[in-house]
C-alpha cells in the first residue's frame, strides 16, 4: 500500500499495528503518526531488530491493509 494512504489513514490503520506490534503504546504509535521511517525505528528499538528486518515487517503488514 502507499504510505501516502497509510499515512493519511493512520488512525484506521494504528489498530492493525498495535495487533502487530503490540509492544508499542499508543504514545509510541501516535508518534509515529503513519511515517514509516519512524515506524520503522519504534520497532527497532522496542524489539531490538535490524533496520532491515523491521523495514521487512512493516512491508509485510502495509501489503496485507
Amino acid at each position: 500500500m502507499n504510505w501516502d494512504i497509510v499515512q493519511g489513514k493512520w488512525k484506521q490503520f494504528k489498530g492493525s499495528a498495535k495487533e502487530k506490534w503490540g509492544d508499542l503504546t499508543d504514545d509510541e504509535l501516535d508518534q509515529a503518526a503513519g511515517q514509516r521511517d519512524q515506524l520503522v525505528g519504534k520497532i527497532q528499538e522496542k524489539y531490538g531488530v535490524t533496520k532491515d528486518e523491521a523495514e521487512k515487517q512493516v512491508d509485510e503488514w502495509s501489503s496485507k491493509l
